[in-house]
C-alpha cells in the first residue's frame, strides 16, 4: 500500500462545498501525509473526499447493491452481453470478468483510512487542544465496513468456513513494496469486530449532525449486520435493538413511497449525500440500470425483477412497495422495474437536478427490525414473541397479508420480507448464502443458458466468491498461492 500524498484536503474543499460545518474552518495543507492532518477540521475534509470515493461505481455507488441483487434471484435480464450481465451470468475469470474495481476500490478507501487514522494517532500523541474521537470512530467504523464487504466478496462465509481465505488484513500504512497475503476469514472477523467496538464510545450519535456520515447508530447497525453473519443471535439482537431504541423512526406505510424523493429521512441511519455535479453517475447509477429500457438515457445493462420476487411481492397487489415499481421492457404490464435510484416512477430524484444523483442510503432502520426478528428467533432461546413483533412492523406495509404470529413465523418469511423491503439495496444474495439457502435464477427471459453457472445454486458453487484478478497476482506473486477453488 503505498502513502498518499495529500494535497487531497485541498481538492476536497474544492469538491465537497455542501458540507459547510465542517470547512468553516481553514484545514491545514502540507504536501507530506506525515503532517497534514493538524486539526479536526482537516480531519473531516479528509472524510469528505473518502465518503466520494465510496460512491465509485465499483462500490456503494452500484456494483455492491447490483452485485448482491443479481446474485441472489431478485434479478433477472432479458438478454446477454448488455453490460453488466456478468453478474447475472457469474461469467467471472482471473483474466477476465473479475470485477476488480471491488478490490481495487476498497483498498484504496482502506489506504486511505489506514492513513488518516495514522495521522489521528499522531496528533493525538501530542498536546494538541484539538478533538479528534468523532473523526476516530468515523474512520475506524469505515474501515470496517469496508472490511465485511470485501471478506463477504472474496471469502467464504463466517459460518460455513471461518479457515477459508478472506481478504488482506492491513491495518496500518504501509511501504509502498509491501505485499501483504490473505489473512483467514475469521481473522478478518476479528479485525471488523475489533474495529467497530473499538469505534463505538468515541464516535458522534447525534443524527442531526452526522448527515451524510456514519455515526454511533451507523456503527450499531454495522455490528448487527457483522453478528448475524457469525450466526452470533444473542450480540445481533443486542446491536440491532440498540438502533431500533434511537432517534430514528419506520415510515408510516403511507410515507414509505415518497421516501425515495427525500434526503435524510427518519429511518435513514447512513445515507452518503451525492451531488448532481459531483460524482453524479448518470446513466451508468443504479438508477439507470433498475429504469426500464430507453427510458432513462443510453444504459448498456437492464435488469429487472425476477418472477420468483414478482410472485413474493404479488402476495398482496396493496402492499405499498408496488408505488416504487412500473413496467418493464417485457411488457407494458409487468411491473419488473424499481425506480427507487430515480426517486419516484415520475424520476422526480430527490429535490436535485438530475434525477440519478439520489443519496445512496446504505442502512435503513428497517433492516434493524428485520435483523432482530431473525436474530430473535434463532438465538439459542428463541423469543418467538419479539420476532413476530420485529417482523409485523415491517409487515405493516403489505397490509393484505395476515401479520405473523408465534405459531406461522418461520425464517423463510423473514427472508422473503427483506427480499420485499430491501429490494435492490444489495442483500439478498449475502442473506441466501449466510441461511445456507439454494438460490433459483429466472434464465427464461428468453432463454438465457449461462454456461459456467446451473440455474440453482448454494454457497458450495465455486463462483460463490470472486477470484483475485491477475494483475494482483501478477503484482503480488504469492497471492497465487491463495486464489479462490474454481479460478
Amino acid at each position: 500500500m503505498k502513502k498518499i500524498n495529500i494535497l487531497f484536503a485541498l481538492f476536497c474543499i474544492l469538491t465537497f462545498s455542501s458540507c459547510e460545518d465542517f470547512l468553516d474552518k481553514k484545514p491545514t495543507n502540507s504536501g507530506d501525509a506525515a503532517t497534514a492532518i493538524q486539526t479536526a477540521a482537516d480531519a473531516q475534509v479528509m472524510l469528505n473526499g473518502i465518503m466520494s470515493k465510496m460512491t465509485s461505481s465499483s462500490y456503494l455507488g452500484r456494483n455492491m447493491f447490483l452485485y448482491a441483487d443479481t446474485k441472489g434471484g431478485d434479478l433477472t435480464i432479458k438478454s446477454q452481453g448488455r453490460g453488466l450481465d456478468g453478474l447475472y451470468t457469474f461469467n467471472h475469470a482471473a483474466n477476465s470478468g473479475s470485477y476488480s474495481g471491488f478490490w481495487t476500490t476498497g483498498y484504496n478507501i482502506i489506504l486511505q483510512l489506514n492513513n488518516l487514522l495514522a495521522n489521528i494517532e499522531r496528533m493525538e500523541q501530542t498536546e494538541t487542544v484539538e478533538d479528534f474521537d468523532d473523526a476516530k470512530g468515523q474512520t475506524l467504523t469505515l474501515r470496517a465496513m469496508v472490511y465485511f464487504d470485501l471478506v463477504r466478496l472474496y471469502g467464504k462465509p463466517y459460518n460455513y468456513n471461518k479457515d477459508a481465505w478472506g481478504v488482506p488484513d492491513i491495518t496500518e500504512v504501509l511501504d509502498a513494496s509491501a505485499q501483504e497475503l490473505r489473512a483467514t476469514v475469521a481473522q478478518n472477523y476479528t479485525t471488523i469486530l475489533k474495529d467497530l467496538k473499538d469505534a463505538e464510545d468515541i464516535i458522534n450519535d447525534d443524527p442531526k449532525t452526522s448527515k451524510g456520515f456514519i455515526n454511533y447508530y451507523g456503527n450499531k447497525a454495522l455490528q448487527a449486520r457483522v453478528y448475524l453473519s457469525m450466526d452470533d443471535f444473542d450480540n445481533a439482537l443486542d446491536a440491532a435493538e440498540a438502533v431500533i431504541d434511537g432517534p430514528y423512526t419506520l415510515y408510516k406505510p403511507e410515507k414509505w413511497v415518497d421516501s425515495w424523493a427525500s434526503q435524510f429521512g427518519s429511518e435513514s441511519i447512513f445515507e452518503i449525500a451525492m451531488l448532481d455535479n459531483e460524482g453524479d453517475l448518470g446513466t451508468a447509477s443504479l438508477g439507470g440500470y433498475y429504469s426500464r429500457q430507453e427510458d432513462y438515457g443510453n444504459v448498456l445493462g437492464y435488469f429487472m425483477a425476477s418472477d420468483y420476487f414478482m410472485a413474493r411481492l404479488g402476495e398482496d397487489p396493496t402492499d405499498v412497495r408496488w408505488g416504487i415499481m412500473t413496467y418493464d421492457e417485457t411488457s407494458d404490464t409487468r411491473m419488473g422495474c424499481c425506480y427507487k435510484y430515480l426517486g419516484s416512477v415520475n424520476k422526480d430524484g430527490d429535490g436535485k437536478a438530475s434525477a440519478s444523483a439520489v443519496n445512496i442510503k446504505v442502512i435503513r432502520l428497517s433492516e434493524m427490525y428485520l435483523i432482530a426478528a431473525e436474530a430473535a428467533l434463532r438465538k439459542p432461546n428463541p423469543d418467538k414473541t419479539a420476532a413476530k413483533n420485529y417482523l409485523n412492523e415491517i409487515r405493516k406495509r403489505a397490509p393484505g397479508l395476515a401479520a405473523a404470529t408465534e405459531s406461522t413465523i418461520t425464517l423463510d418469511m423473514i427472508l422473503d420480507e427483506k427480499s420485499k423491503e430491501l429490494y435492490g439495496e444489495g442483500h439478498r444474495f449475502f442473506d441466501m448464502i449466510r441461511c445456507n439457502k439454494q438460490i433459483e435464477f429466472n434464465d427464461e427471459f428468453p432463454g438465457i443458458e449461462p454456461p459456467g453457472r446451473p440455474k440453482i445454486i448454494d454457497r458450495t458453487f465455486d463462483k460463490a466468491v470472486l477470484p483475485i484478478f491477475e494483475s494482483e497476482i501478477n503484482a503480488n506473486p504469492k497471492i497465487k498461492e491463495q486464489q479462490n477453488p474454481g479460478y
